[in-house]
């Protein structure tokens, strides 16, 4: 197997899983959007719920500047950012999406270990991911393999980095539906819809773990495999 067939049989099959599942997680959110929540509570609303019922009432809730699917926490300035459809839907995928985001919240709040370790990796990943692949094309370049051995260590970084995500995102899902059934935020049938959103959500994830652990295999098999 030549290396640029070698190179299609590392990649296509993750990207192909990526794609797939985010047009599983775009499905099942556009179809719970369209399923009304019984309390009448937009996202905004639950998030502040949820956030004031632990204890949490100086966390802000903001509109992310992001369109659908931008929703995130800010762990830098504490707060809580909803895009447009789940700041102000009133619906179950709503509702799951500003539960999870306020479950990092939570997990921010009681020091979650793996919020704690994903957090004081970030700006030696926010460096690593930049740089990696510029040094190693320099390096391939020039045949330094100094710069590409250091350019694959950086890329390890950015690899333990979404595998160190994965536990944090499960738990802020799992911290969302726990908070959305003890507070009567959802019916039953309601909490099984969040739990499609939220399952979906994760597993988009899994794919990016997945494309990067298969990326850094190839590239540690072509360069230093070859080398050793």
């Amino acid at each position: 197997m030549n290396g640029f067939a070698l190179y299609l049989a590392f990649l296509i099959p993750p990207l192909v899983l990526g794609f797939v599942i985010q047009g599983w997680l775009r499905k099942t959110v556009a179809q719970q959007m369209q399923v009304s929540v019984f309390t009448g509570l937009t996202g905004a609303q639950v998030a502040r719920q949820i956030l004031d019922q632990n204890g949490l009432t100086d966390v802000p809730i903001e509109r992310a500047q992001g369109g659908p699917l931008s929703d995130h926490y800010d762990p830098r300035k504490r707060s809580v950012h909803l895009s447009a459809p789940v700041y102000d839907g009133a619906a179950v995928a709503s509702t799951a999406i500003a539960a999870h985001e306020v479950g990092h919240a939570l997990q921010h709040a009681k020091e979650y270990s793996f919020f704690r370790v994903r957090s004081a990796m970030w700006p030696a990943v926010s460096i690593a991911s930049q740089a990696w692949l510029f040094l190693l094309l320099i390096g391939a370049f020039m045949g330094a393999f100094g710069l590409v051995q250091l350019a694959i260590v950086l890329f390890a970084v950015v690899v333990l980095f979404q595998l160190v995500t994965l536990p944090v995102e499960f738990d802020a899902s799992k911290r969302a539906l726990v908070q959305i059934r003890e507070l009567g935020l959802v019916s039953e049938g309601e909490r099984q819809g969040a739990k499609k959103v939220l399952t979906a959500a994760a597993m988009t994830y899994v794919a990016a773990a997945l494309a990067a652990l298969s990326q850094l295999a190839y590239y540690a098999m072509i360069f230093l495999g070859n080398r050793s």
